[in-house]
Order: C-alpha cells, then structure tokens, then sequence
C-alpha cells in the first residue's frame, strides 16, 4: 500500500501532465485552423487548373503525352517507382505516423524497386532505424508546408521522371475526410489515366479550343503545375491531419488523466482515513493501557 506522500507525488505528476496535454491540445487546434485556411485559400486556384486539364481533353482526348498511361495493348509499366512519403516531426498523434509508414512499407514489399523521397523527421527516423534506404530526404519542416517548397519537390520528382529513371510516381500521406475520419492514402501522381480528366458523359466535347503552339506543349506546361499544387495540398492535408491526431490524442490523455486523478484522490483519502483510524486507534489502547496500570497499582 502506496503512502500518502508518494500518492501526493504521483497526484502533482498527473496534474502537471495534464497542463501540458491541454497546452498541446490547445496548440494543435490553434494551426489546424490556419492550414484549414491555408488550405481553402489555394484549393480554388488548382480547381480551376483541373478544369482547364480537363477542357483540353474534351477537344483533344487522343493526345499523346509522357504524363499519361500509354493506349491499351501497350507494355504494362513495371519498372523504377518514386514514393513520397509524408509524416510529422514528432510523435504524440496516435496512429498518424504509424498508418502512413505502414503503407509505405506495404508498397515496398509490393514493389521492391522502390526509392523513397520522405518529409518528416519522424519517417526519415523510422527508415533509417529500418536500414531502409531512402534516395532523398527534405529537411523541410512538416509543420509549415509552403509552395515554394512543394514547388522544389515536384522538381526534383518530375526531372527524374522526364529522364526516364521512373516509370510511376506516388505520394502517401494522409486524407482528413472530416473531423472525426481520416485515412493513410497511397495516390499515383504519375502518370494519368486518360479517364481521371476525360468524364464518360461529357456534354462539352463539341467545344473546339485552339492551342499554341500545340496541344502537347500546352498539356506539357500545366501538368508541372498541377503537380505542384496536388503535393503542396497533400503537405497541407497531411499536416492537418496531425493536428486533428494530436488533438484527438491530447484529449484522449486529459480524459484518462481525469480518470486516473479521481481514483487517486479516492485512494488518497481511503489510506488518509485508514492512517487517522490507526492513530485513534494507537491513541486509544495506549490510554486504555494507563488505566489498566493505574488500577494495578
């Protein structure tokens, strides 16, 4: 049975954990708004970039570009894979690192000749505890995705696929559906099919655009584009997904602090009570033992 000091210590231990879960709490909540602002802020400017993919494809669906799958018949892609995996700095957010690290490793043993590109510390980490080898890392923090640095990853992934030394192109990372729902998602940016800009029933196609100087070098200068603005939402969408993980683990840490606070305060006050009964008790036969004495005499 614990004394009431060491009891009183582990209460003043729970309680100042708790201040810092709340601090985190409070925090996370505070950057998961702006990213959410970020986020809308940029999201039309890329909506509209999609439409335009898409226009281009009503006038001229049988272009031929490096960027898409070849026609059917052709020789499936099977070669060199580049996977940007994107996790956090830090830990504390449950299951986010894990659930994209987990895919990442699934892709690998699906695909052997896979060279990851990772952002965040805490996958670099993971990979490197692993001894799996990773072709680069961004030491770009994973709490303030930018542009400019979507920017100078999408570079470097497409030079690498403009050579030739990859056949395919992903990205995992983290889709927050809502508040309460997100999932570790593996997304192909390279190359497209035709279909996920060319829609079935498309009322539009008798439209005729004139392109110059052609329709390949048109598609040619948007793609990159677009491909920036799909990694830079997919920064932003993975660091809104810590922050929501965060939350929901800070929360989830005050609760069983609560929980854990209130057994020790019952417990507490059960051995207080039980050393004060002692001492009555201790109180009580000594005096009774005086009397006994005194009569003997």
């Amino acid at each position: 049975m614990p004394s009431t000091k060491e009891i009183k210590n582990r209460i003043k231990s729970i309680r100042d954990t708790r201040k810092i879960t709340n601090a985190m709490y409070l925090i996370s909540s505070t950057k998961l708004r702006r990213a959410k602002n970020d986020l809308d802020t940029t999201r039309p400017y890329f909506t509209a970039l999609q439409k335009e993919i898409k226009r281009i494809f009503r006038t001229a669906p049988n272009v031929d570009s490096k960027y898409f799958y070849p026609p059917e018949g052709s020789e499936k892609l099977k070669g060199t894979y580049g996977c940007l995996v994107i996790s956090s700095d830090k830990g504390l957010a449950g299951a986010y690192n894990h659930n994209v690290l987990k895919k990442a490793l699934e892709m690998i043993r699906s695909h052997t000749d896979t060279k990851l590109f990772v952002v965040g510390e805490y996958g670099r980490q993971f990979f490197v505890k692993h001894h799996i080898p990773i072709e680069e890392s961004f030491l770009y923090p994973a709490q303030n995705p930018t542009m400019q640095r979507a920017r100078e990853i999408s570079v470097k992934l497409l030079e690498r696929y403009d050579s030739g030394e990859f056949d395919k192109i992903f990205v995992i990372y983290t889709d927050m559906r809502n508040s309460l729902s997100e999932e570790a998602v593996a997304s192909r940016l390279l190359p497209f099919h035709r279909n996920q800009f060319f829609p079935e029933n498309d009322t539009d196609s008798h439209k005729v655009f004139e392109f110059t100087p052609s329709v390949e070098t048109v598609l040619n200068s948007v793609i990159p584009s677009y491909i920036t603005g799909f990694i830079y939402s997919a920064l932003v969408d993975s660091f809104c997904s810590e922050q929501n993980a965060r939350m929901t683990a800070m929360s989830a840490a005050g609760d069983n602090a609560d929980k854990i606070l209130s057994e020790l305060n019952v417990q507490y006050n059960r051995v207080r009570q039980a050393a004060i009964t002692r001492e009555i008790t201790e109180i009580a036969s000594g005096a009774k033992a005086q009397k006994n004495n005194r009569k003997k005499r």
